[in-house]
């Protein structure tokens, strides 16, 4: 390069020239960045939204009345090349994202299963986001891995789960994301302890086999295919008349399975299915996987929050038995998705099946044994502070709190429940067991599936369907944050109109 054109790849400030850009860009460094008093000012605005937010949302509609397209056709059809005011994006927030929301926060939202909130679990989100902590290693986050670790400890002692659970003992705890991802980790723990590391060479000699009932939710299936176990060699259980997984069949079918060379390895039991809310007695069938050698799974997603109130214990009789179980916090304890608890019995199978270790993520505290790398309890590598609002909702609430809600949402169930079945148009085909039961009008499938269609175009109400045994029937599930007595009592009174169209 001669002389002339070196002066010309040097700025008068004396930095390198970036030819396509006028000026310096280093003397100009963070001017696109938020300044510090506009951080604190829209960062109040945003919360005074979500304030008035929930302060109306029981009169928004609760479903979304959006075609597919719509809210894309809202937007420009490229991003803006420069930046916008930071109120035009809020006034967006009314134009663009309140039209195309479903309010899962809505005291009215009673279909598929809560995704309950609070203030301190809100909060401690953004703290969350704002630190943007990296938890992959202790070394990368120790405040978050020990929160962690602790405030699982303090779950196994407040809903009395089994004593191995906890981090001081074999197994311990982790967040993961949702429940499909945790039980995708406990397949593939007990794949390769099955196999001893070597899952498909006897794959090809030896099919593993899984197990779970009809009722079982549709992402263990999907764990099993992921995993690489396929479909064919998924076995569904059947149930009996209160739609529990059979012991009984259970090991029939395992014993079938030996006697045809397969080799199981897996089954999952379920506290609160997603259908019927239905529980499978977990004592009887972790007593056949004990015998059988086979991994024991128990999901509770929704349910499990349940533990903490010592009247409901009664529903995970024989957890000892588990090598795995799962809740979600994310559902009915106050905190926000995603929230996702994962309990081992042995964190060595486990870990021994997620940890590879290349040399870049090598840490002194790791080789110790004294830490926990929590990167190797999950499938992804990096992972968020989850546990910062968990850790908030439960010192906010305390356990008598957390209670409360509980017991609160379990009687509004069996409070409109009663009115149902006082009603002679109207049969209860799942009775309550917790917050949730099934419903049907008599005259048949089509009349049922008028009303809830009805009663969902209302936009004052939002339920779903399944299907049990050969009826299709209405889910009733309690367990939003904001519902209260007059809610469902409302609800009830729509209904009652409603039927009165379609009857």
């Amino acid at each position: 390069m001669d002389k002339a054109s070196q002066d010309r790849s040097v700025l008068p400030c004396g930095h390198p020239s970036m030819q396509s850009i006028d000026g310096c860009i280093l003397c100009d460094d963070n001017a696109f960045h938020m300044p510090a008093e506009d951080f604190l000012r829209y960062g109040t605005a945003a919360l005074e939204w979500l304030n008035s937010y929930y302060a109306h949302v029981e009169s928004l509609p609760v479903v979304a009345s959006v075609q597919p397209g719509d809210i894309r056709n809202l937007l420009p059809p490229t991003g803006p090349e420069i930046g916008e005011a930071f109120e035009k994006i809020m006034a967006d927030m009314d134009r663009v994202i309140l039209p195309g929301t479903t309010h899962w926060q809505s005291p009215n939202f009673y279909a598929y299963f809560p995704s309950n909130i609070s203030g301190p679990s809100i909060l401690a989100e953004l703290l969350s986001a704002g630190m943007s902590v990296q938890g992959m290693l202790w070394k990368t986050g120790p405040a978050c891995t020990e929160v962690e670790t602790h405030v699982l400890d303090w779950l196994v002692y407040a809903m009395d789960l089994p004593k191995s659970f906890l981090s001081t003992e074999s197994g311990g705890g982790v967040i993961q994301d949702t429940a499909s991802s945790a039980v995708l980790c406990a397949v593939i723990a007990a794949r390769e302890k099955a196999t001893d590391g070597d899952s498909n060479s006897n794959g090809l000699m030896t099919p593993l086999v899984a197990y779970a009932s009809s009722e079982t939710h549709s992402s263990v299936e999907k764990a099993i295919r992921i995993a690489g176990i396929g479909s064919k060699n998924f076995r569904v259980v059947d149930v009996d008349k209160n739609f529990a997984m059979r012991p009984d069949h259970l090991q029939k079918m395992i014993s079938d399975d030996r006697v045809a060379g397969r080799q199981p390895f897996f089954v999952c039991a379920t506290v609160g299915t997603t259908s019927s809310n239905a529980v499978d007695p977990v004592r009887p069938i972790g007593e056949v996987c004990r015998r059988e050698n086979v991994w024991f799974h128990v999901d509770a997603a929704m349910s499990g929050t349940v533990a903490l109130c010592p009247e409901h214990r009664y529903l995970f009789d024989g957890l000892e038995y588990a090598d795995s179980y799962n809740f979600n916090p994310h559902k009915w304890m106050m905190t926000n998705f995603d929230c996702s608890v994962l309990y081992v019995q042995r964190k060595s199978d486990l870990i021994e099946s997620l940890s590879i270790n290349p040399e870049y993520l090598h840490t002194k505290e790791y080789a110790t044994g004294l830490a926990a790398d929590y990167r190797d309890w999950q499938v992804p590598l990096g992972r968020r502070f989850r546990a910062l609002k968990l850790w908030f909702v439960l010192r906010y609430y305390g356990t008598e709190g957390l209670k409360y809600h509980i017991r609160y949402h379990i009687a509004l169930t069996r409070l409109i429940q009663h009115k149902v079945q006082e009603d002679p148009d109207f049969e209860v085909v799942v009775p309550a067991v917790l917050n949730m039961f099934c419903f049907r009008l008599r005259k048949g499938r089509s009349k049922t599936e008028a009303l809830l269609a009805a009663i969902n175009e209302t936009g004052r109400a939002y339920m779903t369907h399944t299907i049990i045994g050969e009826d299709y029937v209405i889910r009733w599930c309690v367990g939003q944050a904001q519902t209260r007595m007059r809610h469902v009592l409302e609800t009830w009174d729509i209904v009652q109109r409603l039927k009165q169209h379609i009857a």
